[in-house]
């Protein structure tokens, strides 16, 4: 019964990861060009390098759940110099597309497997990956006040 469950729960995690995968791609390309360089805040980072985050975390996230490498260097997306919103819609959408194949590839006794997240936090790979969907939820999230002051109006909610 277990193996059938996580079966269950490795489909379910990649229809999650292509839903949050569609609606992303929905905000990049609701932004109008001038609006990736677009801060709330002096403090803040422009919405390119909020996306640029979300990106960049993908594949930590991935790796760190999955002990899948990550490609060189997408641990730095976010101070990449070019941030146009060519270059960040396709930095973004490729760390889903890395995401996502490396669940794929996953068998359901690895993800019940434990691991050590960080190097500070037990928990299951399916555990760990939920984080890495969580954090890229939260980023996302934040930009719907971008796209706001933007006078963009933040793409239609996509819970299903």
């Amino acid at each position: 019964m277990n193996v059938a469950k996580a079966q269950t729960t490795t489909a379910d995690l990649l229809k999650e990861w292509e839903r949050a995968k569609t609606y992303t791609s929905e905000y990049l390309n609701a932004m109008p060009e001038t609006g990736y360089a677009l801060k709330p805040t002096p403090e803040m980072r422009s919405f390119a390098e909020q996306m640029l985050h979300l990106a960049a975390d993908n594949y930590v996230f991935a790796a760190a759940a999955t002990g899948e490498k990550s490609l060189e260097g997408k641990d730095e997306l976010e101070k990449t110099s070019e941030k146009t919103k060519a270059v960040v819609t396709k930095s973004v959408l490729e760390s889903y597309d890395f995401m996502i194949a490396t669940i794929k590839k996953m068998t359901p006794a690895q993800l019940n497997e434990k691991v050590k997240l960080f190097g500070r936090f037990d928990m299951s790979r399916e555990q760990a990956l939920g984080k890495g969907f969580e954090h890229q939820t939260h980023h996302r999230g934040q930009t719907t006040v971008y796209l706001r002051l933007a006078k963009t109006t933040p793409p239609q909610e996509k819970l299903f």
